[in-house]
């Protein structure tokens, strides 16, 4: 779908990873970094999934969930400690990693560790973030905001690309709909690729209900793979999914994380969906 690619890892640790460059790429991991242990474990099963169906991955973990519901929700282990965890994912898996930054400040000390700086929704338009993150020459990923149309999106590419980033996507990561909903509106992953970057996809936060939890947010977890399925068919370059071993135990997003035996048979549709899309393209 995109007009350019983002080239990620390399070299004797890091798997190299080509984001728009025709394979598929998984953005994957838990909503938050809840123990190091089960985090190398679980990074550790999505590279073997991932390699066996031919499917680029890339681990995502946050080390502060900053926008949770409540004040008395579980933020994650904070920067140090969850940088520190990051990196030993990235050193033990050897696979890129990529987490969410919230303030200007965070950008340098998470360029040392990441491969990719992602830009969370509700911030999208944050212009100090934006510049920030471009300013450590990390490729970024925006996502795109909840109250925003597509097109919209131009000025936050620009802004990160003047700042200096070696590579810009965006993610559609669905569209407030009246209360405590959302939607996807599929024409939009062709509207951010006909912006010159690559198109990802998030299939778990694309089911939530904000807020409609009382104190948590909602969602539907089963809607997550039939979407992700058709934003593949839609030709997009990545698809993000947020994973845990036991999604009704987690402690953020827990009713929108795919679990781990679930997630398996859903990334085996989408490899045998992308190759399908690839010769549609090529015909």
């Amino acid at each position: 779908m995109s007009t350019e690619s983002i080239l990620l890892g390399g070299g004797p640790v890091v798997a190299r990873c080509a984001i728009g460059d025709g394979a598929l790429t998984i953005i994957a991991g838990p909503c938050v970094i809840e123990s190091e242990q089960e985090t190398l474990a679980l990074a550790r099963t999505l590279k073997a999934t991932c390699g066996a169906l031919g499917l680029q991955l890339i681990f995502k973990a946050s080390f502060d969930k900053a926008n949770r519901t409540s004040v008395r929700s579980f933020r994650g282990p904070g920067l140090s400690e969850g940088l520190r965890i990051l990196s030993e994912v990235r050193r033990q898996i050897g696979v890129p990693i990529t987490t969410d930054i919230h303030h200007p400040e965070q950008a340098a000390a998470v360029a040392e560790v990441v491969d990719l700086i992602q830009i969370p929704a509700f911030l999208c338009r944050q212009t100090d973030l934006l510049l920030a993150a471009g300013s450590t020459g990390r490729p970024v990923n925006i996502k795109k905001g909840q109250f925003l149309a597509p097109w919209d999106m131009a000025p936050a590419v620009e802004k990160v690309r003047s700042a200096g980033a070696e590579g810009v996507m965006l993610t559609e990561r669905g569209t407030s709909f009246g209360h405590n909903d959302l939607v996807v509106d599929f024409r939009g992953l062709a509207h951010m690729s006909a912006l010159g970057v690559p198109v990802c996809f998030d299939a778990t936060h694309s089911t939530q209900k904000p807020g409609a939890a009382g104190d948590a947010t909602g969602g539907e977890r089963a809607l997550a793979p039939m979407l992700a399925r058709a934003a593949v068919g839609a030709g997009v370059d990545a698809v993000f999914m947020e994973v845990h071993p036991d999604p009704e135990r987690a402690r953020s997003d827990a009713a929108t994380q795919q679990s781990v035996d679930g997630i398996q048979s859903t990334l085996k549709q989408l490899a045998r969906l992308h190759a399908v899309t690839l010769a549609f393209d090529d015909a």
